[in-house]
């Protein structure tokens, strides 16, 4: 089972898109494949050792950067490009989960960008990297 943080700057907006994303596991039955769980980004640090991947949206990006520097984390964490931060589908989050974590342990940077989107704020798409690319 994958374990994912969904973290937002309150915790506000993770908790409606982690409940969005909970009904959307149980309807999918993956439940047995995939947790989540929201929390405001100050507690990270708290709560990371419970999840396999800290999964943030995109209005953290400046403090996920300065936390990265200044922490010592083995947890990959990804950085939600806007429009699939909007327009969240479990299915597509699921897969770039599964690609982030895989990148990350290739490579052991944080936080986890695939190739040509170094800049998060600047990616349109709103599907996974990979389906994004067919």
């Amino acid at each position: 089972m994958i374990r994912i943080l969904l973290c937002c700057g309150g915790g506000f907006s993770s908790s409606t898109l982690a409940s969005k994303v909970e009904k959307e596991i149980l309807e999918n039955n993956m439940q047995n494949d995939y947790s989540i769980e929201f929390s405001p980004f100050l507690l990270v640090n708290k709560r990371m050792n419970e999840f396999d991947i800290i999964v943030c949206c995109p209005h953290l990006i400046m403090q996920v950067k300065k936390f990265v520097k200044t922490s010592k984390i083995d947890k990959p964490i990804y950085i939600l490009p806007p429009r699939m931060y909007g327009l969240i589908s479990f299915k597509e989050l699921a897969i770039d989960v599964v690609d982030a974590i895989n990148l990350y342990n290739e490579t052991k940077i944080n936080p986890v960008y695939f190739p040509g989107e170094e800049n998060t704020m600047m990616v349109t798409r709103h599907v996974a990297y990979r389906n994004s690319k067919v």
